[in-house]
């Protein structure tokens, strides 16, 4: 056999069993890789062809220990399984391998272990009752009784299980089953199992991963390289793979429809949504990743990847770092937005002095001068959100342009002399910015949008005159700043899209060049809790045709994801585009616990049910368990309480955790991006879950009262999806009105 460029794969659930074995083992996989990928022939190894089949092989991992491996071409293998070597030779015909037809990929089942792990779950006979007046309904029907076996393989499921999938009865053995199959053939069940319908099953679970060619069941290299074929083939990613799914993971395995939406060639920019804990980030940083390696050789950072919030930005470079090291990091520029807005402003404006303040100190400044002026017609964030929304989010500049501005989505109708009024404190509170020394974050992005737009209009200028010249390089334009004049970034990546200003947007817009590949966005606005609303398209990124949809969660469980979208219930979401988003497939694998809910009397009751609560998880660290409550003050009351009871505990600031150990607690604001093994929501009372000046907007203004109640959803349904594993939500009172959907059930 020609040992040349062996190829030697690892494939996605074969890892998940890998990781179960002794450390010891799986130090010595790792060596046997690098033994095998020199010479699979070498004596050592015993590579061997498994009786009567004629792609299953059997290699020596160590004295006690084989490793299965399918042969897809002369020098390219693919581990399925590491099996002791007692097991490997014995029932050889329950080991199922194949290539789906729907997907195209390589699939592996050991029907052995599957069959087992769903008697383990099989439930034990209950003692005998007393007969009842009523007889119950039959539990032993089969659970996907109503589906025929040509559906099932229809839909994707991996047709060796279609047999052992007949005679599930109940949910425990069907968790049983998903443990060890292939991720698709779980998640078409659990979907169906959840009452989907075969239709809703196929458009939202089986199209986005089915192969757009032919599939040839003969053809086992092809398969390996299809996206549905979830593998590794690096020393590197083999190992992290190895060292488990917190540490290395998902830098190495991507569900197919990411991989999909990370490696496809955009004619211009894209989005991709998707609920949260669907793995958006991910594919941001892993777009990241396949943007550089696409970059001609060089030095300088033609890739900007850039989010709303400087903590996710911090995190972002660190797990870049994690994903591609020094040399990935060299070539991309990471920056929250309004860092990088800033650095625009100063790079035109270097001797300016003043000190940007957040929209908190922006409605303190509102509210102070409207005392001043005895001004009792308008309230603060009314007109807060007018200017920067209205005024400064179109360029507004001067009252005649307000006149005329569109206010689509902002509320209540005003009058041509209220309009002039508000134009009259707007410019007063500028004036009033300026005579202080301040500004704002939002009067930033809008001077950063105007600086790079008129730097692309002077790059277009040279362009045209190149082009008209044949593309001489001896017409140029210089920048004082920057050498010759060019575009920035010749890509951009931006997570949580959701949250950024109309002035960003204006701003990013103008950095690239409107060529391919060159916006890529990711977000949800179901998780949009900030008041920017904009629609791209207005500013110049058209997304139509390009836009996607994650719908697999990877954080929470099934329980968890049903409580939280019933908070979102009869809301209606934009898409960034003025077109409806919808979470329809938004599905997970993961299963627990329904969510706990626990009414106390008062705030004191409801503080000690929580500090109760805690002290019996004594079973995880305590920062792997947070509390999230509605205000700052709330905040700092819970953490006396716990103090109080000995239990260490450590508030979110602006900047992240302000210590290292303890039960992190925070408002919901500060959860964005966070995730936590359990979480505590407290105080989900009706009055401060919305709060009860949102309520009182429902007389007044009918408009803004139904966005800041969607927002206020939006906010709710953001913390309940920080948790991996369980959900408490406690209330004092009267139940917040988001909770109904919970409390019905």
């Amino acid at each position: 056999m020609n040992t040349a460029s062996v190829t030697l794969r690892l494939l996605d659930k074969a890892d998940k069993e890998i990781l179960k074995l002794p450390r010891t083992v799986k130090g010595a996989l790792y060596d046997f890789q690098h033994k095998f990928k020199a010479n699979p022939q070498a004596t050592g190894l015993q590579l061997k062809q498994l009786k009567g089949d004629s792609r299953l092989w059997s290699a020596r991992v160590n004295d006690e220990y084989r490793a299965l491996l399918l042969r897809l071409a002369d020098n390219d293998w693919l581990i399925v399984s590491v099996k002791h070597r007692k097991e490997v030779y014995e029932n050889l015909d329950r080991l199922a391998y194949g290539i789906n037809q729907i997907t195209g990929g390589i699939e592996y089942v050991d029907l052995q272990v599957v069959e087992e792990s769903v008697l383990r779950r099989t439930a034990a006979p209950q003692p005998a009752q007393a007969p009842r007046a009523e007889p119950e309904p039959s539990r032993s029907a089969p659970l996907f009784a109503r589906f025929s076996e040509q559906q099932l393989t229809d839909l994707g499921v991996a047709e060796p299980l279609v047999p052992v999938i007949r005679t599930l009865t109940t949910e425990e053995q069907l968790l049983g089953l998903i443990e060890y199959a292939p991720q698709l053939t779980g998640e078409i069940l659990l979907s169906l199992f959840d009452g989907k319908s075969y239709d809703d099953v196929l458009e939202q679970v089986t199209a986005p991963v089915a192969a757009p060619e032919p599939v040839d069941p003969e053809d086992f290299q092809t398969a390996a390289q299809r996206p549905a074929t979830m593998v590794t083939t690096t020393d590197e990613a083999l190992r992290e793979a190895l060292e488990g799914e917190d540490f290395g993971r998902w830098k190495v395995f991507l569900h197919p429809t990411q991989s999909k939406l990370v490696e496809r060639d955009y004619s211009g920019p894209a989005r991709v949504g998707g609920g949260p804990g669907t793995g958006k980030t991910i594919v941001a940083l892993h777009r990241v990743k396949h943007l550089v390696e696409q970059l001609p050789q060089g030095r300088n950072k033609q890739v900007l990847l850039t989010t709303y919030n400087k903590n996710l930005a911090a995190d972002l470079r660190a797990r870049l770092l994690e994903l591609g090291g020094e040399q990935l990091l060299s070539r991309v520029d990471i920056s929250h937005v309004d860092q990088l807005a800033l650095r625009v402003v100063r790079e035109a404006e270097p001797g300016s002095t003043k000190q940007t303040i957040d929209d908190n100190q922006v409605l303190r400044e509102w509210r102070s001068m409207l005392d001043e002026l005895g001004e009792t017609a308008w309230d603060a964030e009314f007109l807060h959100d007018e200017w920067t929304q209205v005024i400064l989010g179109q360029a507004v500049a001067s009252r005649t342009d307000y006149f005329r501005a569109r206010r689509a989505g902002r509320g209540r109708n005003i009058t041509r002399p209220e309009r002039a009024e508000i134009w009259q404190l707007a410019e007063k509170f500028t004036q009033r910015l300026d005579r202080v020394g301040r500004q704002t974050w939002a009067q930033v992005a809008e001077r950063a949008a105007r600086l790079e737009m008129e730097r692309e209009r002077r790059i277009q200028t040279v362009e045209q005159q190149r082009a008209e010249h044949g593309g001489l390089d001896n017409i140029h334009l210089q920048d004082g700043s920057a050498g010759w004049l060019r575009y920035r970034y010749r890509h951009i990546v931006v997570d949580e899209a959701q949250d950024l200003r109309p002035g960003h947007w204006k701003m990013l817009r103008a950095m690239v060049a409107r060529d391919r590949n060159d916006l890529f966005l990711v977000g949800d606005t179901h998780q949009r809790i900030y008041n920017n609303q904009v629609t791209l398209g207005s500013l110049g990124i058209n997304i139509r045709g390009r836009s996607a949809k994650l719908t697999l969660s990877y954080r929470t469980t099934r329980q968890i994801l049903g409580s939280a979208l019933g908070v979102l219930s009869g809301e209606l979401f934009d898409d960034l585009d003025g077109n409806e988003e919808t979470l329809a497939g938004y599905r997970s694998v993961l299963s627990g616990a329904r969510p706990e809910l626990h009414p106390s009397a008062d705030w004191e009751a409801e503080r000690e049910a929580i500090t109760e609560l805690i002290s019996e998880w004594d079973d995880i660290p305590l920062e792997q368990i947070a509390i999230c409550v509605p205000t700052n003050a709330m905040a700092q009351e819970v953490a006396v309480s716990l103090a109080h009871s000995g239990i260490k505990a450590t508030e979110i600031g602006p900047d992240g955790p302000r210590g290292d150990e303890g039960v992190h607690i925070g408002t919901m604001f500060r959860f964005k991006g966070l995730e936590y093994q359990r979480m505590i929501i407290a105080g989900v009372s009706d009055g401060l879950v919305p709060r009860n000046a949102v309520i009182q907007m429902q007389r007044t203004d009918a408009l803004r009262y139904r966005r800041e109640l969607q927002r206020a959803r939006s906010l709710l349904f953001v913390a309940a999806t920080r948790s991996r594993d369980s959900l408490a939500i406690f209330w004092h009172g009267t139940p917040s009105r988001f909770l109904e959907p919970l409390l019905a059930n």
